[in-house]
């Protein structure tokens, strides 16, 4: 008796730790539940929201303003010395020409005299090697426009358009058509701006 006794008081006891143990597993597997099942739920907080909401674009006004300004001044440097260059150029090409233009004419008939001196230095500084001949008078302003244009090759073609505006301001001021030496320095520009569009091409290939 005592020994079923036992056995039974140890099934009793066994059953209940039994059960004791399915109802931890069950509570610990309710909370485990709970938990994967919050763990997936994500909300955005305010500040996120925030942080992708559609941003406006403020320009710098005062650097866009520079950026002109500064695209300006070369452009008006460029006319400035094309116009200079260009007119005086004309007269050079005038007093080397003086004993053969109507003005000497009728201002020899007058009783004036002209500097020979002066005349024949003209005529050599208008010669094909000559200060203002038709290689240096159109190396200047090429060389100038290059400085200008700060190794950007997109500025060609805005220098160009300014030493066009800059070679007209020194035909309206000459009054009439510039000499034939103008004309050709104007050539000798022009082509120079074409072979500095080729250059660029090609360094790009």
């Amino acid at each position: 008796m005592e020994i079923g006794g036992v056995s039974s008081a140890v099934s009793t006891a066994a059953a209940g730790t039994a059960a004791t143990s399915n109802k931890a597993v069950e509570s610990d597997t309710t909370a485990k539940s709970s938990v994967d099942t919050t763990a997936v739920v994500y909300e955005k907080s305010d500040a996120a929201k925030t942080d992708t909401a559609k941003k406006t674009y403020t320009p710098n006004t005062e650097l866009v303003n520079k950026l002109k300004s500064d695209a300006q001044a070369r452009v008006d440097q460029l006319q400035s010395l094309v116009n200079t260059l260009i007119s005086k150029q004309g007269k050079t090409y005038a007093n080397a020409n003086v004993f053969t233009s109507d003005f000497w004419k009728q201002f020899s008939e007058n009783g004036g005299t002209v500097d020979e001196l002066a005349v024949k230095q003209a005529q050599e500084d208008i010669s094909e090697d000559g200060y203002w001949g038709v290689n240096q008078t159109s190396s200047r302003i090429l060389d100038f426009a290059k400085a200008l244009c700060g190794g950007d090759p997109d500025k060609i073609d805005e220098l160009e358009a300014a030493f066009e505006k800059g070679y007209k301001e020194a035909t309206k001021s000459w009054g009439d058509e510039l000499p034939s030496l103008c004309k050709d320095t104007y050539d000798a520009v022009k082509e120079g701006f074409a072979d500095w569009r080729k250059e660029n091409a090609a360094s790009e290939e």
